[in-house]
């Protein structure tokens, strides 16, 4: 009798396990996962609608305009007049945007 009412209880157990751990999947697939993709959406887009003149900011901190776009890359002129080809997806989506939002006078 003891028997029974162990596997009685372990089998309980082990539901409630699945449960917890579908549950934290859960939770972690809305905290986690599903705002990187977001994020990775909204940089795709950012770059696909980036055209010639558009002042950006690369991943390694180099500001300049964008002076002719290709298929994958894209030539930035910085201050001094020289040219860097960059490819599409090293620019930093956050710093480009603070870059262009005009900053409130005081």
């Amino acid at each position: 009798m003891t028997a029974t009412i162990l596997l009685q209880a372990g089998g309980g157990l082990g539901y409630q396990q699945l449960i917890m751990f579908g549950l934290i999947a859960v939770v972690f697939y809305f905290f986690m996962i599903r705002p990187q993709m977001k994020k990775q959406k909204d940089q795709k887009k950012y770059v696909d609608e980036l055209k010639k003149g558009d002042k950006v900011v690369t991943t390694a901190g180099i500001h300049g305009k964008i002076y002719e776009i290709a298929d994958t890359t894209f030539l930035i002129e910085t201050e001094g007049g020289g040219r860097i080809r960059f490819d599409k997806s090293a620019v930093s989506l956050e710093a480009s945007k603070a870059l262009n939002t005009p900053v409130a006078s005081k």
